[in-house]
């Protein structure tokens, strides 16, 4: 991923559900490419394996593994998000879980955008704990 770092108090203005699109395509974006070095299987499968971890409910789930290590500034941003108001969610999951999955997606999104990759991983490595 190319290494962008935005100043924190503009990408902190943005709406937090746009931060939540960014974080979503950088979560994506890494369990595709996990899924792609680990099987040789064709592309609709990875796609299907890849969507079995990215989705309202897992990520919900992530967001409750990662709730206890937020900073300060994490959990600001994990609360705007989850608590905006979105004029749909995900159909096959509640509105809990998705606004969780929001919440989460916009502290990965403010990460990436603000170049705290390190932090990012550290973020994902508490995700992938069972």
């Amino acid at each position: 991923m190319p290494k962008i770092a935005l100043d924190k108090n503009k990408i902190q203005q943005m709406n937090p559900l746009v931060l939540a699109f960014v974080g979503d395509a950088v979560e994506t974006l890494r369990v595709r490419t996990r899924v792609a070095l680990e099987d040789t299987s064709k592309s609709h499968e990875l796609h299907l394996k890849t969507s079995r971890e990215v989705n309202a409910h897992a990520q919900s789930n992530d967001a409750e593994k990662v709730l206890p290590y937020l900073t300060e500034e994490e959990a600001s941003i994990y609360r705007r998000a989850r608590n905006s108001k979105s004029r749909h969610h995900a159909k096959n999951f509640s509105v809990t879980e998705y606004r969780r999955a929001s919440g989460l997606e916009a502290v990965l999104g403010y990460l990436y955008l603000a170049g705290e990759t390190t932090r990012l991983e550290e973020l994902f490595e508490i995700m992938e704990r069972v």
